[in-house]
């Protein structure tokens, strides 16, 4: 049996650090219709290579020393060729940036830092070399901002495009952010817009149904849902709260993440349906319900939903205004964790809906 092909890890034990500059992007080869198959393993691994700092190649693992009073996290996303993603809708370079995104709004949910990522790449032979150049430009460029190198990773034979992405980061002990710590009374809050990702998708699938639709309008879409940005930005901030925060970011839904916090915490919920997170416009393109629809389970908004005692909330709020982040990229509440096991949607007449996961998407 013929073994994957290993590259790029470090041989030092100490841990990159995060303010050293990502290495400039290789150049193309002089032959771009060349295919991996016709390029060889070898020489493939050779221009991944180029990626990655260059003192940070060579051996079998990645090893880092974190201080003692910080915490290591690490998590795992894929991303398999139509289901994921789509010559329709998706450049090999926003692949990447995707792949990069959704790893790095996962360290966002838990209030941590990135420290580097490693990648493995499973591909048909026929896949041009070119793609796959693309697709690290793309995880290049996201990471870029967060001074977050690619690490390593692995390549093997498959019938069909896939990557998966591994993250680590760092938190200081004690500070990470966790699902089951919503508590009665708290106001839930989305830090952003939900459902662009999932009328960009729309556009890209079915351009003629968008052509009176503004151009500025279908790009912000369309950016939201080729190029999401993960809630960095508010890491660390909710950790100078003095209190416990229920926390999960929204890639699979807003409200499949509400459902997952008072899953894990043992609560219910209320969300306000006048304060949905619909994005300016939507509404008056697909109308209420269908807005309401994409906000509630659309997906891949990769914004932050969190659970917050009403005081501490507004402390933080107060804080993050002083930011001045545009409306569509605001944190604003939403609802309440409520008591008992029961999550609805409750709108200004006191009509009723109860929401559930198998509303949203689901793999199987």
């Amino acid at each position: 049996m013929g073994g994957s092909a290993k590259f790029l890890f470090p041989t030092s034990t100490s841990p990159l650090p995060l303010s050293q500059p990502l290495p400039p992007n290789p150049s193309t080869p002089s032959q771009p219709d060349q295919t991996i198959g016709e390029f060889g393993e070898q020489a493939l691994l050779t221009q991944l290579q180029k990626f990655s700092p260059a003192e940070i190649t060579g051996d079998d693992a990645a090893v880092f020393d974190l201080p003692n009073s910080d915490s290591l996290v690490i998590s795992t996303d894929m991303l398999v060729e139509n289901v994921h993603f789509s010559e329709q809708t998706t450049s090999a370079f926003d692949v990447g940036w995707r792949g990069a995104a959704a790893n790095l709004s996962d360290l966002a949910a838990m209030g941590a830092t990135p420290t580097g990522i490693t990648v493995a790449l499973a591909l048909p032979p026929s896949t041009p070399l070119a793609w796959i150049l693309e697709v690290y430009k793309g995880l290049t460029a996201c990471l870029e901002p967060w001074q977050t190198p690619i690490l390593g990773g692995d390549v093997s034979r498959s019938p069909l495009k896939t990557i998966s992405i591994t993250v680590l980061g760092q938190v200081p002990q004690g500070k990470a952010l966790y699902r089951h710590q919503a508590k009665v009374g708290d106001w839930i809050i989305a830090t952003g817009d939900h459902g662009a990702s999932r009328a960009g998708l729309e556009c890209l699938l079915h351009p003629h149904k968008t052509e009176h639709l503004p151009p500025e309008q279908k790009l912000i879409w369309q950016t939201a849902h080729q190029r999401p940005q993960p809630r960095l930005d508010l890491v660390p901030s909710p950790l100078s709260l003095e209190t416990s925060i229920g926390a999960m970011d929204s890639s699979d839904g807003l409200a499949d993440a509400v459902l997952q916090i008072c899953r894990a915490s043992q609560v219910g919920a209320e969300l306000w349906a006048e304060k949905l997170p619909i994005p300016q416009g939507l509404t008056d393109w697909v109308g209420l319900e269908t807005a309401r629809e994409w906000t509630l389970y659309g997906g891949e908004d990769f914004e932050l939903i969190l659970a917050i005692p009403p005081l501490e909330a507004q402390k933080w709020l107060t804080a993050i205004a002083s930011l001045d982040l545009p409306p569509n990229r605001s944190p604003r509440v939403i609802g309440q964790i409520m008591a008992g096991t029961e999550v609805c949607l409750i709108s200004a007449n006191g009509t009723k809906k109860k929401l559930s996961l198998e509303q949203g998407f689901q793999h199987f």
